[in-house]
């Protein structure tokens, strides 16, 4: 079964997005843009909604993408301003920027791998694959137990809202897509199994709550 296109990088400027586009057709690398205007925006800087540009590839591309735009960055790495704030980092916090990869641009990574290097900080493809396998460790964690939206889902199901329908669909639903392309659980196994009854229960108390209203015509009332 082929692969769908899922998210990979979101830009709200469509320069950035174009630039991403053009390394993607060198390479190869199959993708779709979705530009989406949902996102408001407070300033009213040009309209009352601000463009949001998805570039959606395939998961197994991902790494490769990855390694495209590194290796794209590392042409333009010598030519930095010595001004560039990384320039003023310490060896710990540029050696943060390597770990946190998917935190920072391209170029901000190779950047910090360059001044590393010539602060003679020893910097190998083994130590770089267990910052990357460390951070992806840690991506993969959940996120903290959700308890108060659970209590919030399960006050809407009892309403009858259909805002207890998208808590309990999101909680029991709700993937996170790690730099890799791997699609993760955001939620604990406990939040996912409250989230589907949350979600259930809402779909029924709101389908009871219809046949209640709908009934007196029922009965020529």
């Amino acid at each position: 079964m082929e692969s769908e296109l899922i998210q990979y990088k979101h830009f709200n400027d469509a320069a950035l997005a174009s630039a991403l586009v053009d390394v993607l057709e060198e390479g190869g690398i199959e993708y779709d843009v979705k530009e989406s205007s949902a996102v408001f925006d407070p300033a009213f800087r040009s309209s009352d909604l601000t463009v949001e540009y998805s570039v959606k590839i395939k998961p197994e591309d991902f790494e490769r993408a990855n390694q495209l735009l590194n290796d794209k960055e590392q042409e333009n790495v010598n030519q930095a301003d010595k001004d560039h704030y990384l320039f003023g980092f310490t060896d710990a916090e540029l050696t943060d920027v390597l770990a946190k990869a998917d935190e920072w641009s391209p170029f901000d990574y190779q950047l910090a791998r360059k001044i590393l290097l010539d602060r003679g900080v020893t910097i190998n493809e083994k130590i770089l694959t267990d910052l990357r396998t460390e951070r992806m460790e840690e991506l993969r964690e959940t996120d903290p137990p959700q308890n108060v939206w659970i209590i919030v889902g399960y006050i809407f199901a009892l309403a009858g809202g259909v805002l207890g329908i998208f808590i309990g669909w999101h909680l029991s639903t709700y993937k996170k897509i790690l730099p890799d392309g791997e699609q993760v659980y955001g939620y604990n196994e406990n939040d996912r199994k409250q989230g589907s009854r949350i979600f259930y229960l809402s779909i029924a108390v709101f389908v009871l709550a219809i046949i209640y209203r709908i009934s007196p015509a029922f009965k020529g009332e």
